[in-house]
């Protein structure tokens, strides 16, 4: 049914995760994590065939199995730092890559996130781990600079400032923002209520070369994707 209503509100992407990485989350066991994210690949797939799925795994075993049962996108938080496998394996499949950035893991990666530059650290990051993709054929890449993950407030931010030099690089950008803490500890509020500020947040994002949100609400992202086309056409 969720699935269901972020079709209806536009969604053109619906990203299935079974191990939470939220800030001091624990892992689960990869044999958990299969059997969850198969029986939720299946069900997606089998009652919207035409949707596009995403599963959000940092194993390659899970992400063998989640393209074999129909996901076309694999989100990888760790970039292939945390399964010396997941490269390989994805060179063999068909399904897209999500190469996001993390510093540390979701269990320690906000104690005390440092950098020397934020920005030319990701870059870095990315061209390491997409010299390792490239050279095992992988072209179909999306990079994510990883809001949130390893990263202070203040890195987000200088992150966000500078996202078009991310543009630089032949791949779609994708800004992961929603509801995240960099938005509530601006405007002391809660997840809940960040909405207006993940909106703002999202359009930058927009504004600065982003091709791909991932969102909680997917009806005011829709819109800000609309607004922004329909200046980018007039203005």
């Amino acid at each position: 049914k969720r699935a269901e209503t972020m079709l209806d509100e536009g969604a053109a992407i619906i990203d299935i995760g079974a191990v939470s990485t939220r800030p001091g989350s624990k892992a689960v066991s990869a044999a958990e994590e299969l059997s969850l994210v198969a029986k939720s690949v299946k069900t997606i797939a089998g009652h919207f065939p035409e949707a596009i799925i995403s599963v959000d795994t940092y194993r390659s075993q899970v992400a063998r199995m989640a393209a074999a049962q129909g996901a076309h996108i694999i989100n990888d938080i760790s970039g292939g730092t945390m399964d010396p496998l997941m490269h390989k394996t994805l060179a063999a499949l068909d399904a897209a890559y999500v190469l996001m950035h993390i510093q540390g893991t979701p269990e320690n990666m906000q104690d005390n996130p440092e950098y020397e530059n934020v920005g030319r650290e990701v870059a870095r990051f990315f061209d390491r781990q997409l010299e390792s993709l490239t050279s095992l054929g992988k072209s179909n890449i999306i990079l994510d600079p990883g809001f949130g993950f390893g990263k202070s407030v203040a890195h987000n931010y200088e992150l966000l400032n500078n996202l078009e030099n991310f543009c630089n690089y032949p791949y779609p950008l994708l800004a992961g923002v929603s509801r995240k803490s960099m938005i509530n500890r601006v405007l002391n509020t809660s997840p809940a209520g960040a909405l207006n500020g993940t909106t703002v947040l999202n359009t930058i994002a927009l504004l600065k070369g982003a091709l791909i949100l991932r969102v909680h609400d997917v009806k005011p992202a829709t819109e800000a994707i609309k607004l922004v086309a329909a200046m980018k056409k007039y203005g």
